[in-house]
């Protein structure tokens, strides 16, 4: 499938924005999950999220490796230091909705290797205020940029994947979504199996980037902002 030109993904992004805000009545919503059927969107509340964490162990600024995730929780083990936004809701919660609204299949997740995961494509994209108070909803590469070369990541196709199930008690046999367990929703890299989305990259991708927030782009870190997945019509 050949990527939308960077005219094409504006055009389509405000078209997005515009049926987003039309189509506002008929969305369904929980907390901070809206599921839109016509429009084929899940709609998730997230904050930008600070790129050095005040926390034991954390005492620099980490490349990103995640898109979405928990804030830092003592006692979790996740990706709150390398994440572009983050989340408060429960991962599986937005698997569920993908699967039970729009009948999509998760695919597998992939945890490090020199392939990427595999599932059906979504379009991700970050929508926000601007300091003219603009609604905006920009594609999530766009938001990212690799220091490097000061350049973006380029386009890429996010995945569903669904996570990994885990055993939290080994003395038990029941197992949990995994992803619920660290609350990452989407990884740039496939560092853990424990997500909802991957992009196409592999793990050994990262050794050539080093990926941050585009402060030029994005508002200040603690501004809310949404999460829009938008499902394409399956073939």
């Amino acid at each position: 499938m050949s990527y939308m030109s960077y005219t094409s993904y504006r055009s389509y992004g405000k078209w997005l924005l515009t049926a987003l805000v039309a189509a506002g009545a008929c969305a369904t919503a929980s907390a901070e999950i809206a599921v839109d059927k016509d429009k084929r969107t899940i709609t998730v509340d997230a904050k930008i999220a600070p790129r050095k964490i005040d926390a034991p162990g954390y005492d620099k600024i980490y490349p990103l490796e995640v898109v979405a995730c928990w804030p830092w929780q003592k006692g979790i083990t996740g990706k709150a230091h390398e994440t572009l936004v983050t989340i408060t809701d429960k991962p599986s919660a937005i698997h569920k909705a993908l699967v039970e609204t729009f009948g999509l299949k998760p695919g597998t997740p992939q945890n490090g290797g020199d392939k990427p995961g595999q599932g059906p494509e979504v379009k991700i994209f970050l929508e926000f205020q601007n300091e003219a108070n603009e609604t905006k909803l920009v594609p999530i590469e766009k938001t990212i940029i690799d220091t490097k070369t000061n350049k973006g990541m380029g386009k890429r196709k996010w995945l569903f994947t669904g996570s990994a199930m885990v055993q939290p008690d080994p003395n038990k046999p029941d197992k949990v979504y995994g992803a619920d367990t660290t609350g990452t929703l989407i990884c740039i890299f496939p560092v853990t199996d424990l997500t909802v989305f991957q992009a196409d990259l592999n793990f050994k991708d990262q050794d050539y980037v080093n990926l941050e927030t585009d402060t030029k782009l994005v508002p200040k870190i603690g501004t809310p902002v949404k999460l829009i997945i938008q499902v394409p019509e399956q073939k």
